[in-house]
């Protein structure tokens, strides 16, 4: 049989993986597994599942079960508890996995970076630095801002965030890229004077952050988790090649 590639994904990364992967058939079969959380995820190459394997257990049982013969977690930066899991699953079956992380953002001249540990984090810094947020943290955590009640935040979201979420809100539904010019538009149309950011690095969301700096607006940027002990990242489809032994183009 072809040696099986599970893919825990959800990220561009994990997309151009399946489908570096896929055009190998029949050398490589190659699975990705998404967690559910996007209604409508894009279609992907090769075989796909959708929902949770209940914790590291669970994982490892099911990479038994499917005969996966590498684990490759390409899941978002901040998915701290799906990489512990992996991490822990791979050394229960003694399978090789690799993380695939992209690179960070880093500051620039010009730029007015603060950077916090968590939500919470970046909730006790914001009243100091201004009183209009564009939030831009994900449809989950909202909770952390839902007592700052003398602020206004316009809230970014793929999905409709999971209440409670700030008081004074206002909820706009959106995907990346985003351009600098709609950016730029954006933060001059609703006022903006703070922006907060998970740092998840990619070009997709990063037009805000030159667009922060353009106009001298601050930007909160929540630091990544950091990976669990003894595992380390590659950042590209390349690297993940590299690791599993296989040429790109082959």
């Amino acid at each position: 049989m072809p040696p099986h590639i599970l893919i825990l994904g959800g990220t561009t990364e994990a997309r151009e993986l399946a489908a570096e992967l896929a055009v190998r058939r029949p050398e490589v079969r190659v699975t990705t597994s998404l967690a559910g959380r996007v209604s409508r995820p894009g279609a992907l190459a090769g075989d796909v599942r959708i929902g949770g394997f209940g914790g590291a257990e669970g994982l490892a049982e099911w990479l038994r079960e499917h005969h996966v013969d590498a684990v490759v977690d390409a899941t978002h930066p901040f998915a701290e508890s799906i990489t512990a899991n992996a991490a822990r699953a791979a050394a229960a079956t003694g399978l090789p996995s690799v993380v695939l992380r992209r690179p960070g953002w880093r500051p620039g001249p010009g730029d007015d970076w603060h950077p916090v540990a968590s939500l919470s984090e970046a909730a006790d810094a914001l009243p100091g630095l201004g009183r209009r947020i564009l939030l831009t943290t994900g449809r989950l955590g909202l909770a952390a801002f839902a007592h700052l009640d003398r602020l206004h935040f316009v809230v970014r979201s793929v999905e409709p965030p999971e209440p409670p979420m700030p008081p004074d809100a206002e909820l706009l539904l959106a995907r990346g890229p985003f351009t600098l010019a709609d950016e730029r538009a954006l933060l001059r149309e609703h006022r903006i004077d703070v922006i907060v950011t998970k740092d998840s690095g990619g070009p997709a969301t990063a037009a805000k952050l030159t667009a922060a700096r353009d106009t001298g607006i601050p930007v909160v940027v929540v630091r990544r988790p950091p990976l669990p002990d003894g595992v380390s990242a590659v950042p590209d489809v390349a690297g993940v090649l590299e690791r599993l032994g296989l040429s790109p183009g082959r």
